[in-house]
Order: structure tokens, then sequence, then C-alpha cells
């Protein structure tokens, strides 16, 4: 269901007072972006002959998990326009749909008629052993699915590494801490990966599809209790996270709305693996939700959510932090701490997002094009998640995984364990992916995949699974074979390729390494070189 018609950003009339985006702040030591301009048009189109190697990287880095020298020059050739169609357009790059039946439905599922019955009849007749047998079976099934979550867990880490459409899973991976869900409260791993397909399907399409699916979800309903909400008796968690997280942020709403919202959602259940709505259980009374007075059931909340301008901030705001550069918590829903080039990219992406009623896909068409992206200010200043340092490992230099376990159980300690967000907000990022426990974790998981060695042991896939780092220096050798035996030239492609610059200091420590060991350039040695560049600080960056 697409939601109905908003306002254009020049009739724009929201249903409270204007939200905190108009609010004039001060500007010093602002945090974010900094980039020039061209002719005050905040989100001015890079020239072509400015996208080169460089911006090339520095786009599949952030619409992806980074990319292979080949992949890199390709792009650059491309230019900036045919490059992002490519990657924005992903669903003309065949590769293989998850399927409902990849994962057992029913570990999980409700109690059979007759199950029921031999419950209740144990029950009333006091039979310890018949209820000790559905209790030690209840606990087998649990145990089924954590298993299960492990193995939807490994799937998807090992889909975001394989796919030909980065973006694509870049998309569900935001969207998965946008509308957080924790597999822990829920504990039924099939929801988790349902979910995660809904996610996908949507992931650059229409965010009123997505407001309109995520309260049909049955992991979301379980997640925020709305599964038991009924008439007289209303759950607020959905409606205020509904608003407060999900759309509209702070300042934006009033408790009124949160009550009048929970209303709207009372009977908004499922059963089983479905949505189910209850009309029984429905309140069907006039509500008042942010201006708007009808007898509003969840779709009419989430109409009344797409009318109100906020929304047309929000949004943008939560994208420009995961492609763009780092802002400041939204604790008083105002653009308060936000520089005045990012806080004007932000309503330009808004202004897009309305004038295409919602659709992401132009939203982002515009920001990977435009000269505000590919600033010096922004280019290599984003601190990489947990699963953008994997991910990005292997895809851009190629090594293997070896072991999903200890690849799932790293990424866990460094803090991002997919399909359990800390909170219903989600991964804080930014600055909180670093501390010095995780950095330890981070640089020993690149020694992992690098060499197969373990904090304490080896594993023996690095024999099965061998690493040859020469591979990414096929096309230095491919145009000057001399080149790749040089090892101040191996040292600046090497560096280039994994921070996208060659800093003159990382060179020459490079450069003495090679010349500590023979001056080989050898697998040996690169391997080598390869460990002292992930151990940079510059590394942790993208």
């Amino acid at each position: 269901m697409r939601p109905e018609p908003t306002p254009t950003p020049s009739d724009a009339a929201p249903s409270e007072p204007a939200p905190a985006s108009t609010t004039k702040v001060s500007d010093a030591k602002a945090p974010g972006a900094r980039p020039r301009r061209s002719n005050g048009n905040p989100l001015a189109p890079i020239r072509p002959g400015n996208f080169g190697e460089p911006e090339a990287r520095h786009l599949l880095w952030r619409a992806g998990f980074g990319g292979t020298p080949s992949q890199i020059r390709l792009l650059a050739e491309w230019g900036p326009e045919k490059s992002v169609d490519y990657i924005l357009n992903y669903e003309k790059v065949a590769f293989e749909s998850p399927k409902e039946d990849t994962f057992d439905k029913d570990i999980m599922r409700p109690p059979t008629g007759e199950e029921r019955a031999l419950y209740q009849q144990a029950r009333r007749a006091q039979n310890e052993d018949v209820l000790a047998q559905i209790r030690r079976a209840r606990q087998e099934r649990e145990r089924d699915d954590r298993r299960q979550m492990r193995d939807i867990q490994r799937w998807w880490l090992r889909r975001m590494i394989e796919t030909p459409r980065p973006l694509e899973e870049k998309m569900t991976l935001f969207w998965h801490g946008h509308f957080a869900t924790s597999y822990r409260t829920i504990e039924n791993s099939y929801h988790m990966y349902l979910q995660n397909q809904f996610l996908r399907k949507h992931a650059l399409g229409n965010f009123g599809d997505l407001l309109f699916g995520i309260i049909r979800d049955p992991a979301m309903l379980a997640y925020l209790d709305n599964n038991d909400s009924r008439k007289g008796k209303a759950n607020e968690n959905l409606a205020r996270e509904l608003m407060e997280l999900f759309s509209l942020g702070i300042g934006n709403y009033g408790e009124q709305d949160i009550k009048e919202g929970a209303r709207a959602l009372t009977g908004y259940t499922f059963e089983d693996d479905q949505f189910v709505f209850q009309r029984a259980n429905h309140d069907s009374g006039q509500k008042t939700i942010l201006g708007v007075r009808d007898n509003l059931d969840g779709d009419g909340f989430v109409r009344a959510i797409l009318a109100h301008r906020a929304t047309a901030w929000f949004i943008p705001r939560k994208l420009y932090h995961a492609f763009v550069a780092d802002l400041p918590p939204m604790e008083r829903g105002d653009d308060e701490g936000i520089n005045p080039e990012a806080r004007s990219a932000i309503r330009s992406m808004g202004d897009t997002l309305l004038a295409n009623r919602y659709e992401i896909k132009p939203v982002l068409r515009r920001l990977f094009l435009s000269e505000h992206f590919y600033s010096p200010e922004v280019m290599g200043q984003q601190i990489k998640s947990p699963v953008q340092l994997v991910v990005g490992a292997t895809r851009s230099l190629g090594t293997p995984v070896r072991d999903w376990n200890i690849v799932a159980d790293a990424l866990e300690l460094m803090g991002q364990n997919v399909f359990y967000p800390p909170s219903v907000k989600g991964w804080d990022g930014g600055r909180s992916w670093i501390n010095t426990s995780s950095l330890f974790i981070r640089q020993n998981t690149m020694v992992f995949l690098i060499t197969g060695r373990k904090p304490h042991g080896y594993d023996a896939t690095a024999d099965t699974q061998p690493y040859d780092p020469l591979e990414l220096l096929s096309e230095l050798r491919s145009k000057d074979s001399g080149a790749a035996r040089n090892p101040e030239r191996v040292a600046q492609e090497l560096l280039t390729l994994a921070l996208g610059h060659a800093p003159s200091l990382a060179t020459h420590t490079l450069v003495e390494f090679f010349q500590a060991n023979g001056g080989r350039v050898d697998q040996a040695n690169v391997t080598g070189a390869l460990l002292l560049i992930s151990a940079m600080p510059e590394y942790q960056l993208c």
C-alpha cells in the first residue's frame, strides 16, 4: 500500500508548530562535513572530470562494502552517472533472491489443537511426567531455534560478502538498524528472517511502504508488544517508537499522539507467521493524531506521519548520517550541532524525498552524484562499522573467510551482532565503534582474515584456503612488470587500495619493511605489508 500524496516542499503545512529543523542555532564548532558548494546548491552535481579512482573507491565503500582494484578502475572509467546508476539499479544484476523455505519456519510454531488438549489434560490431572516431557520438547525447540538464528547470521554475512548487488545489502543493514528488532527478545529466528526479507524487498523502495509493512511485521509486533494490544488496553510501545525512532523524531509529536496512535494500532497482531487484524480487539472510535482527526486505524496513523513535514527531515538525516558524515544524536528533535552545509544538504534531500513521494532511490541518486558527497572532508572520514570492516576486507582484499563462526563471534565482540541490536534505537555507530577493547579485536580479526592465525592458535583452514595477496598486484604487473617488483611502487599500490591514498610516511614504513626482509615482493612480504596497513589507524576509516 502506497502513501497518499504528501505536501510539496513549497506548500508543506505541518499539523503542529513548524518542526525544529527551521530553528536557528549556533554554527560554532559544529561537526559534520564542510564541503565546497557550487552556486549555492548544497547538492550540486560532481563534474565528470572530477570523478577518478579515489571517488570511485569512495562510492564503492559508502554505497557498499568496498571494491577490488579492477572494480575501482572500471567505475572511474564509467564516470559518476553510469557508476551510480549501476549501483542503484541493482535489480538489473542477476543474483538469487532469498527463499521463504531456506530456513525452517516450524521450529517455534504454535502448538496444534491436539498438543493444547494434551497439555490441558496433563495440568488438570497434575501429570508431572507429561508436563516435564512437554517442557523438554519446548526447550529442545528453543535450542534448535538458537542454532538456526546462528545459521541465519552466517547466511546473511555470506550474502553481504558474495553479492554483486552491495547496495541492496547495505540498505538492508541500514533498515535493520533503523527498525531495530532483536532476536534476544522475540526468540523466533524465522520471524527475524522474514523481517530481513521484508527490509531487503523495500531497501531502495518507498519509505511509506516500509512504515505500512513494519506495523504488520510479526517480529516488530512481538518486539514492541503490540501483539497483545487491544481495545481498552492499548500498548503504547509501537506507537511511540513509530514516531520517535522510525519517522518523526523527538519534539514533533506529543504524548496524546502516542495514546491515540496506540488506539489506532489495537488489534494489529499475528498468528504463526502471518499478520492478522483482529477487528474485535480494534478501537474503532474517533482519534486525533498529529492534527488529523478521523476514525484512524494503523494505516491512517501512518498516513498522518507521512503528511508531517518532519518526516522529510528525519529520514534524510538518518541517510546522511549513514552515508556521508556522523551527526550528533537527535536528543531534542532539532538540528542543533549540525553545520550549515550539512543542514542544507539534508534539507535538499528532504525536498527530493517529498517531490518523489517518499521514494528512497532518487534521494540517494542525488546524494551519490553530488560534489558534497566527494568532498575531502567527507572522503575517508567515516569509521567503519564492524560489518563494514569484515565484509569490506573480504570484498576489497579478497581474503577468505575460513571460519564463519569466528567471524560472527568477532562481530559480536566488536559490538555489531547482526539480528541482535542493543536496543530499539539500534547501533549508535560512529565513534562508539572504537575503544581500546574493540580496536584490539579489530586487529586480531584482520590478522585472522589475512593469515588464518587466531589469538590462541592457528586455523587449519589457512592451509586449505590459502590467501595470495599478490593477486592485488595483477593489474600493476600487467601494466609494468618492473613496478610490480619495486617495493615503493607496490607499497603505494597497496596503500591506495586500502586507505584511498598513499601517505609518504606510511609508504616509507612499508618500504623499510620490504628492505628489512630481503627487498622481495613475494607472498610473505606482501602479506606482512597488509598486516602493517590494517594496523594503521587510517584503515579503520572509509
